[in-house]
């Protein structure tokens, strides 16, 4: 993980900026389909932050609730922001390409590789995980 101090980034246009000043707890490529949707990308990567430990500016950050998980974006430029899951607790996960240094954020494992696409290759020996990567309270692996 990252050693930066305070941890920064923000939408395309600059109208949403975000802060941490924790180290991220998380930080992985996801290849669920809900994901690619939201990026429209053939995989994403999230770097993941306890929400107490986030500030979030700007009047333009809209957000679109789909079952337990909510995405936020910038409503100028459309530039996808984070996205937080209820089934999680207080965790927030930003798009690794909406940091401001995305190369300090390397991902540490992959998420869903049921879902991954046939022709992504990525020739890493990270652990890929059939269904999600984060631990539910519940127990469960949704």
């Amino acid at each position: 993980m990252s050693e930066v101090a305070h941890h920064t980034g923000g939408c395309r246009c600059g109208a949403v900026r975000f802060e941490a000043t924790a180290t991220p707890h998380h930080v992985s490529y996801c290849h669920c389909d809900d994901c690619r949707r939201a990026t429209g990308a053939p995989v994403a990567a999230y770097v993941g932050f306890m929400a107490d430990e986030v500030t979030l500016r700007g009047d333009s950050l809209a957000r679109f609730d789909n079952g337990p998980v909510t995405r936020s974006f910038c409503s100028v430029c459309g530039s996808p922001i984070a996205y937080t899951d209820a089934r999680i607790g207080d965790r927030i996960y930003f798009m690794l390409g909406a940091m401001d240094q995305p190369a300090l954020y390397k991902p540490t494992h992959h998420s869903y590789v049921r879902s991954q696409l046939p022709f992504v290759h990525m020739p890493d020996s990270l652990p890929r995980h059939v269904k999600t990567s984060v631990p539910r309270p519940d127990g469960t692996d949704a």
